[in-house]
């Protein structure tokens, strides 16, 4: 009976893990598609933000390749859209683009602002509520660092606009 029970806690703990990934997963898809827009506003000369937009929509495909194969290896689907939050914040930036234009500074801010919404997202995957297996969390802690070390640089740079 103790087996029973253990093996039903293991198999709900590797059901919640994963729908916290498969979140982290949605986020990282829309990070992809939000530096992909932000890529195509930001003026033609301005090659070091182009060429960081690209990098770090790279480091987000890797991390949905990767969340994507633990969830399969542990049983579960990955989830491959993005989340509605997402599709709001890129109409948000067509509608400021339309107002502010596509200057460097806002560009810089709305890719802040993103930036902030996945850096929330794995601060609360990582939170003990999440109940993550220690094998995801390893994982996810991993690229929290990347995450963060990225939002630092895009707000340096949007300081350095001042």
């Amino acid at each position: 009976m103790a087996l029973k029970y253990t093996k039903t806690i293991i198999m709900e703990t590797i059901e919640k893990s994963i729908e916290v990934l498969n979140d982290l997963i949605e986020i990282n898809n829309d990070r992809i598609a939000g530096f992909a827009h932000a890529t195509k506003d930001i003026g033609d000369n301005d090659l070091e933000i182009k060429a960081l937009f690209q990098k770090l929509r790279e480091e987000s495909r890797y991390n949905v390749h990767e969340l994507g194969s633990v969830i399969n290896k542990n049983g579960g689907e990955p989830e491959m859209g993005m989340s509605s939050r997402g599709a709001l914040h890129r109409a948000w930036l067509d509608v400021k683009a339309t107002f502010t234009g596509h200057d460097r500074r806002s560009i810089l801010e709305e890719c802040e602002r993103g930036e902030d919404a996945i850096k929330k997202a794995y601060q609360e995957a990582l939170s003990p509520d999440s109940d993550l297996t220690p094998e995801f969390a390893e994982i996810v802690s991993r690229q929290q660092e990347e995450i963060i070390a990225a939002h630092n640089q895009i707000k340096a740079l949007r300081d350095g606009e001042a």
